[in-house]
């Protein structure tokens, strides 16, 4: 059987994009969700669905709200990929660009296409829920004189002409995404433990001087490499933080160790997943 895999967004979205290209050459078959929440209370009804979520982006940052979804939830990472996001200009087929009136996208999108709807003053930016979904409503409504900022997936499925490739302004734009699974189902996703090479953890610490320095220092005495720490304020515990944590390792051995070094340094700590570094970002 196909792996079903969850997507936040319609067909030929960002996330799944991102998960057929983790996946391949096996094929997926794909669930959209309109929502990262509505992705999380999927998954939670059929252990053997997967999960794809992008966690942060290298100009908008990290996706907050996912961090604490996935620590709200009991699922576990078992795999990330990182992917460029490039963005196209599409419309129905025939249509030369100076003929369109409207440009359709997420907000987002559109933000880091703006150099190059500058250049084309007769597109009138309307924002709307999504690059995919504008794609898809020009397609279904037969929508001429209007273009989406999508990206090459959505506008092949949708059978929309490619007017312009690389349209953002910025090249250096990636996401990377977490493979989430059911934890009954993740020892058959990750890969072995000698192949293991990345952790994320959560935890927060006691309010006293010195916690988080002396955690650190831990750390880089088992010689693990932070590559990613990110502090969250903990609702109604005033100037008190949750940290989370990427580690990576040449050592699993070494990596479990600093974790029963620091563990009792801690508090509400959690290992969110081990698994395999993605290194495909260039």
């Amino acid at each position: 059987m196909k792996p079903k895999v969850t997507i936040q967004g319609v067909a030929g979205c960002y996330h799944d994009a991102a998960a057929r290209a983790y996946f391949a050459p096996t094929e997926i078959d794909t669930v959209p969700c309109d929502t990262f929440q509505a992705m999380f209370e999927t998954l939670d009804t059929d252990a053997s669905l997967i999960g794809i979520l992008a966690i942060e982006n290298t100009i908008a940052g990290a996706l907050l709200q996912n961090h604490e979804l996935l620590r709200k939830s009991n699922l576990t990472i078992v795999g990330e990929h990182k992917m460029r996001i490039s963005h196209v200009l599409a419309a129905l087929p025939g249509q030369p660009i100076d003929s369109l009136t409207e440009v359709n996208s997420h907000p987002m999108a559109l933000m880091q296409c703006e150099q190059y709807l500058r250049r084309h003053p007769n597109l009138r930016i309307v924002e709307k829920l999504d690059t995919a979904g504008s794609a898809k409503d020009i397609a279904m409504h037969d929508l001429r004189g209007h273009a989406a900022v999508c990206g090459e997936l959505a506008a092949e499925l949708y059978g929309l002409e490619i007017l312009a490739r690389g349209i953002e302004t910025n090249k250096r734009n990636f996401t990377r995404f977490l493979i989430l699974a059911d934890p009954l189902m993740a020892p058959e996703l990750k890969p072995k433990e000698e192949q293991l090479d990345k952790a994320s953890i959560v935890f927060t610490l006691p309010h006293t001087h010195g916690a988080l320095s002396k955690v650190l220092t831990i750390f880089s005495f088992y010689d693990m490499n932070l590559s990613k720490i990110q502090s969250m304020p903990i609702i109604g515990r005033e100037w008190e933080y949750r940290f989370y944590i990427d580690l990576t390792f040449d050592s699993f051995v070494r990596y479990r160790q600093a974790l029963d070094a620091v563990r009792p340094l801690l508090n509400d700590f959690r290992v969110l997943g081990e698994y395999k570094e993605c290194k495909n970002e260039i």
